[in-house]
């Protein structure tokens, strides 16, 4: 019986989050290890539908940079990077865009229908969604000290959002699942990292959350310690000092962005625990890391 009680106080510890957030818009971006075990992808699949069902509208941009990698090997093709970001010449791009917009997009289309959602697929090239242009990538020289363009190919970087196709698929109560491939103004296709592009999609739709999931806990202090939120202000000093360092440093700036853009709370939150967005949204502790204006 106490087993039944402290179910029933899980449930109402969740009441007054499920109030705050009903018909709200809560962007999450899917990668790391939750795209690829099993038990996660069924996790977050779960999760989702949960999400949809109690009243918030979920919107999935997803990442893919292994499965992509693993095609491009098959092929014979050396995966290249660049400062993080995936060398990309015509063909390779053709091979992110049959990934991220075919199998993998489609994959999670498929577990979340499976399991009784109502999801669609979409890629940025969708109704126009998502504008870009080339990013421009520069280094410095180390021997003149100047600052020298990186050519990285088709790498693109979101110039506009225009959601109303997100918007009509919410009225219509399907889940929207978005491949982050965009168009630029002669048609040319970009590949765009997923982090900027939920970022940007959060932003446009002034979603009450963001939340990017990772194979980490969250952002940490120097001892180790997850530092549980951190005020937008703040960010510029924990990088100069080093608290927030490598990859960590464009998650946080991402998040950063979308609160500057008008998303009301960015979490980076780990996504190899089961049921990670359920524990960020529903509890009165949250996990991970909160970025907003504290």
């Amino acid at each position: 019986m106490q087993e039944l009680i402290n179910k029933a106080k899980v449930l109402m510890e969740a009441l007054p989050w499920i109030r705050r957030f009903n018909n709200k818009t809560i962007v999450i971006k899917y990668g790391g290890n939750a795209m690829v075990e099993e038990h996660l992808k069924e996790s977050f699949a779960k999760d989702v539908i949960m999400l949809k069902y109690i009243g918030l509208n979920p919107v999935i941009v997803h990442g893919g940079g292994p499965q992509i990698g693993k095609v491009l090997k098959a092929m014979g093709k050396e995966s290249h990077f660049v400062q993080g970001m995936r060398v990309t010449d015509s063909e390779t791009m053709n091979v992110v865009e049959m990934v991220l917009g075919g199998s993998v997009n489609k994959e999670i289309v498929g577990n979340i229908n499976r399991h009784g959602g109502k999801a669609v697929g979409l890629s940025g090239k969708d109704g126009g969604l998502l504008s870009a242009r080339k990013l421009e990538m520069t280094s410095i020289n180390p021997d003149n000290l100047t600052p020298e363009i990186i050519d990285v190919g088709m790498v693109g970087e979101v110039e506009t959002v225009h959601p109303e196709i997100i918007d009509a698929l919410e009225k219509s109560n399907f889940i929207p699942v978005i491949a982050p491939i965009g168009v630029g103004l002669n048609g040319e296709t970009y590949n765009i990292n997923a982090d900027l592009v939920a970022g940007k999609i959060a932003g446009a739709l002034k979603a009450e959350k963001l939340i990017l999931l990772t194979d980490i806990e969250g952002v940490k202090d120097k001892q180790g310690r997850l530092i549980s939120t951190i005020d937008v202000d703040r960010v510029p000093d924990l990088i100069n000092d080093e608290t927030i360092t490598g990859g960590m440093i464009p998650k946080v700036n991402c998040c950063v962005d979308a609160v500057a853009e008008g998303v009301h709370k960015a979490h980076i939150i780990d996504g190899r625990m089961e049921h990670a967005c359920l524990l960020e949204i529903f509890t009165d502790q949250g996990i991970g890391t909160a970025v907003a204006r504290f």
